[in-house]
């Protein structure tokens, strides 16, 4: 074991504060490891730009990290991930790990109800979620909706009647969708999981609301496990640190308010 190679951070980058859902699940994994988090705040949002900007400012995140010493490097944000991941791997010969809507245990724990998928409207038009939506919408009914310039609001920290006046006008009022019908919604943005409790109240408490971040950090601890790189015992750092394309001085007390309030969820 090379322990100055294992004690090295784990890089984890998204436009925003979004990321940070999946920032506090990993810290709750994987409490010995050390995280490097940057909120790429100069180019928030991602999910409303096209490919080619994505993928140009989802490299330079990279390289920010990568310049900064890290042994892994998490993307979290389902909208780079399909835009930019393959890219980012080709530059970097570390563990690089994504985030897709996570339809398919949606689809397994489904019954006989619709799903919703909330997503930023390009993660809905990859070939990512085109491919998971093709697979599995003959299991299930699988209704795609767009939510433009919602990770925004949330990362305005926007009140609660606000979120859900957001949801009614995207979602409907159960009069385009028939919430009675729907039993399960994914969360197709990191964001969204900042606002699971606005989301039940609008579709109602019978449908199951899922995201990625639990599978995700199970695949990171998993994929630090195949490749020798958890941390020792030992390691002279741990917890997170923020970094920020942004002000820091607004950007990094956003993230340490959201980080506080993604751990009180993890533990209610």
């Amino acid at each position: 074991m090379n322990n100055n190679l294992n004690n090295l951070p784990i890089g984890v980058f998204d436009s925003g504060i979004g990321g940070i859902s999946l920032l506090a699940e990993m810290v709750r994994t994987m409490p010995g490891e050390h995280f490097l988090y940057l909120s790429d705040s100069a180019n928030v949002p991602y999910g409303t730009k096209n490919r080619e900007c994505i993928r140009e400012v989802s490299l330079a995140a990279a390289r920010l990290l990568f310049a900064k010493g890290i042994k892994a490097l998490v993307v979290a944000c389902n909208t780079a991930t399909s835009a930019a991941i393959t890219y980012i791997r080709e530059q970097y010969e570390m563990p690089v790990i994504g985030m897709e809507p996570a339809i398919k245990p949606a689809v397994e724990k489904n019954g006989k109800g619709k799903i919703i998928v909330l997503a930023t409207p390009l993660t809905l038009k990859e070939n990512k979620f085109n491919d998971l939506f093709r697979r599995f919408n003959c299991s299930a009914e699988i209704i795609p909706i767009p939510c433009p310039g919602f990770a925004e609001l949330i990362e305005s920290e926007a009140q609660p009647e606000v979120i859900r006046e957001y949801l009614i006008h995207i979602i409907g009022d159960g009069s385009r969708v028939n919430f009675n019908e729907v039993s399960t919604v994914v969360l197709g943005c990191t964001h969204y999981c900042f606002v699971r409790d606005e989301i039940s109240r609008v579709v109602g408490p019978q449908a199951v609301i899922i995201d990625g971040t639990e599978g995700t950090a199970r695949h990171v601890m998993r994929t630090l496990e195949a490749g020798g790189l958890v941390a020792a015992e030992n390691s002279p750092k741990r917890g997170v640190e923020f970094l920020t394309t942004g002000d820091p001085d607004c950007v990094i007390p956003l993230c340490e308010r959201f980080f506080d309030k993604a751990l009180g969820m993890l533990n209610k």
